[in-house]
């Protein structure tokens, strides 16, 4: 059997019997969902509220494209690409390694942060992106990272977190007293 197979004794567990699984998607789909509404209701399009000045502040922008506002005004197509990714996730889910209580936060977070932002693509034709960083230069400009939201976060969590968990599978299989293949260094 396949270390990666999330199984039970009768084969792979059904998707909605995957408790931890479905539980962090909630919580970060609701997490975002009411950071969002929050931030819909009380900051306007044109405000900002500046948390710590020169670094942090909250905003109200919206996002018809991707990351870092890649793929302008394609929204709709976006939720497309959202929704099949989100199937793809589902359904292979099994070759990730999901049995750990690390591979399940994991792709819970996913799951969560790709519906949460299909969600605001589906009801505004846009994403609410509200947490922003940055530095204020000396003539008063600011350069800094994006905007995003929480369910970007989830996103990144959760990728990052299937990265280091196949690091981690890598370099245990080479532990195991296998000889690594030495790298070809072309003549």
């Amino acid at each position: 059997m396949n270390s990666n197979d999330a199984t039970e004794p009768n084969g792979p567990v059904p998707f909605l019997k995957e408790k931890r699984i479905l539980l962090t998607a909630a919580f970060v789909l609701l997490a975002d969902q009411l950071t969002k509404l929050i931030v819909i209701n009380w900051i306007d399009p044109s405000q900002q509220v500046i948390i710590i000045e020169g670094f942090f502040k909250f905003v109200n922008w919206h996002n018809t494209g991707a990351a870092w506002s890649q793929f302008q005004g394609k929204s709709l197509q976006l939720a497309g690409i959202s929704v099949i990714a989100l199937g793809a996730l589902i359904y292979w889910r099994h070759q990730f390694e999901i049995r750990t209580p690390t591979g399940k936060l994991a792709m819970g977070m996913l799951i969560g942060g790709i519906v949460g932002n299909l969600i605001d693509r589906v009801a505004y034709q846009h994403v609410v992106d509200f947490i922003r960083f940055y530095l204020k230069q000396r003539g008063g400009n600011e350069i800094g990272y994006p905007a995003f939201n929480i369910a970007d976060m989830g996103i990144c969590v959760g990728v990052g977190l299937l990265f280091v968990m196949a690091w981690r599978e890598q370099e245990a299989e080479g532990s195991d007293g296998e000889d690594p293949k030495p790298e070809s260094k072309g003549e």
